[in-house]
């Protein structure tokens, strides 16, 4: 359960990380980059650099100062009966007449805007899937952050993968499976911890969601922001719960900083048959 493999790209000869070597990501060319695969029993994800590191300063400054958030008041989760103010900035974007329910309140997203539209656009011609909303989470700094949670939702199209893209400042992102978490879960950590880089695509898919928890915990050494944008497929004409243009959102587990507060870059031991463990290469995607 914690070993994990990623499998390379083939490239020309003595090309992609042998010899020690940590591989290198491909710049976005003409054509579509190719992903790298992540797979461990019942997670399946593929990363990649999505836009160039100018293109992505560019996109980057233009979420800045063209995402218009939720206000504070109504942005917090509900635990215990109590609300809380989540540790971030969020909102949601997409196509006209859709819903999106957390925790029995349901949301209609904001219309789409160009900036918004350009990585759509991006993300669908380098996957192939078509996405009609996106959440979006803005942290700060390495205190902001989003406790272990499923994208499991009833109104998300059965199957569809979710697209993560992310802008500013790496950031860990650490899955754990199911079966690990709590005090009856299995021994061993059952964690994969990933670094998302500047303009990186990571497009997790079915059946990531079923099994897989993620999280991206508070690292105190980041300073800089990050924004990450998750393009969903959801069904139209779902309704549930009280409706609202905007409010309280999704919950999420409240995890004790000691369970994920620790620099790990991955766990268990790497794959057989040449392919590489995610983390030789992961420091690297983030000087992107």
């Amino acid at each position: 359960m914690d070993g994990f493999v990623v499998k390379l790209p083939r490239g020309p000869a003595g090309d992609g990380g042998g010899g020690g070597k940590r591989p290198r990501l491909e710049e976005p060319g003409p054509g579509r980059p190719l992903p790298r695969e992540i797979r461990a029993e019942g997670l399946s994800c593929d990363y990649r650099i999505l836009f160039g590191k100018a293109e992505a300063d560019e996109i980057f400054q233009e979420l800045e100062k063209e995402v218009e958030y939720f206000e504070d008041d109504l942005t917090k989760l509900h635990i215990f009966g109590t609300w809380h103010k989540i540790p971030r900035k969020q909102v949601t974007y997409g196509d006209p007449g859709l819903s999106y329910t957390y925790s029995g309140v349901t949301f209609h997203p904001k219309p789409w805007i160009p900036v918004l539209t350009r990585i759509r656009e991006r993300v669908t011609s380098e996957t192939g899937h078509t996405f009609n909303f996106v959440l979006i989470n803005r942290y700060k700094d390495g205190l902001d952050h989003i406790g272990e949670h499923r994208d499991d939702e009833k109104e998300l199209v059965p199957r569809s993968p979710i697209a993560s893209v992310s802008f500013g400042a790496c950031r860990d992102f650490v899955f754990r499976h199911r079966d690990h978490r709590g005090k009856g879960g299995m021994a061993g950590t059952g964690r994969i911890t990933l670094q998302l880089a500047h303009g990186s695509l990571l497009l997790m898919k079915h059946p990531t969601n079923l099994h897989w928890y993620h999280s991206l915990p508070p690292r105190r050494r980041v300073l800089a922001p990050r924004v990450n944008l998750t393009f969903r497929k959801v069904l139209p004409g779902v309704k549930q719960g009280s409706v609202h243009q905007s409010g309280p959102l999704k919950s999420e587990a409240l995890v004790p900083a000691g369970n994920v507060d620790s620099p790990v870059v991955s766990q268990g031991t790497g794959g057989a048959n040449g392919q590489e463990r995610f983390g030789n290469f992961a420091a690297k995607d983030c000087d992107h």
